[in-house]
């Protein structure tokens, strides 16, 4: 995946729990489970406003682009 979610560290660096973050933006701790673990094909930017609120941060500090770099097969 071309977007990696650094979720996970803004919460360690913020000292606080998976459960803690659910309860203050009001999602699951299964849908944030994995929106942290980098399952989700989506996340809806009033979620990710709550997020950066409640944490203290910008997309930029949870949500990072990388290149993906496809194997190219050799010539047949």
């Amino acid at each position: 995946m071309a977007i990696i979610v650094r979720l996970d560290k803004m919460m360690a660096d913020r000292k606080m729990s998976l459960n803690e973050l659910s309860e203050h933006i009001g999602l699951t701790t299964v849908n944030l489970s994995l929106l942290k673990n980098g399952k989700v094909k989506g996340i809806r930017f009033n979620t990710l406003e709550s997020i950066c609120k409640t944490l203290d941060c910008q997309p930029g500090d949870i949500l990072e682009y990388k290149e993906e770099i496809l194997e190219q097969l050799p010539p047949q």
